[in-house]
């Protein structure tokens, strides 16, 4: 049975993901502990909130992400836990590093639609990866986001949502995958991918 660590870092929906990841086969904890993040065979970066505050609490696990991205050890960012892997953010006229997993930048939506984007919406796959199989184009996930990753290179995109502008619904490289929605609210095929989170944690 696989063993999944839940990164307490002060943000996020913490209880949801934890109750989504039990209707899988896999054991899963939240933790603030860097042993027990070392000893599990996969890790979940949550988040809900602001760039700033999220990468000055995750800087406590920094090493630890690291040591996994480099161990081949599967890493899942959810939301503001996939934006904090990019390379940096802008968020009140501030630039701010972030952790440089994932080239590019987190920019703010483009204010001809209504911002923040809350909802259901369709996603574009542009890739294929384990973490998506049962998934399909048009599927629904719900998303919640003021801002959005500005990737590097196209490379590093699996899916792809549009809501004003195209923009990556999910990114990828090496083991790590990152989702700009939230699964844990996405109901079957939220669960379909966590699912898969869990069976690539297991290979």
């Amino acid at each position: 049975m696989a063993k999944i660590a839940i990164i307490d870092y002060g943000l996020g929906n913490l209880r949801s993901v934890k109750k989504a990841i039990e209707k899988t086969t896999a054991k899963t904890e939240i933790t603030d502990n860097n042993e027990k993040i070392r000893k599990a065979d996969g890790i979940i970066i949550p988040g809900v909130g602001a760039f700033e505050d999220g990468i000055k609490n995750l800087s406590k696990y920094r090493e630890e992400i690291y040591r996994a991205f480099e161990n081949d050890k599967p890493v899942l960012g959810i939301c503001l836990g996939m934006q904090l892997t990019l390379t940096k953010g802008y968020e009140g006229n501030k630039e701010l590093k972030g952790l440089d997993i994932i080239q590019g930048e987190v920019i703010s939506l483009p204010t001809q639609k209504k911002v923040p984007h809350i909802g259901w919406n369709s996603i574009k796959l542009t890739q294929n990866h384990p973490l998506l199989k049962g998934i399909g184009n048009g599927d629904y996930f719900y998303f919640v986001h003021s801002y959005y990753t500005n990737t590097a290179s196209e490379r590093d995109v699996l899916a792809e949502c549009r809501y004003g502008i195209n923009f990556p619904a999910v990114i990828s490289r090496k083991n790590y995958v990152g989702v700009q929605f939230h699964p844990e609210k996405s109901g079957k095929k939220g669960i379909q991918l966590l699912k898969n989170f869990v069976e690539y944690c297991k290979s």
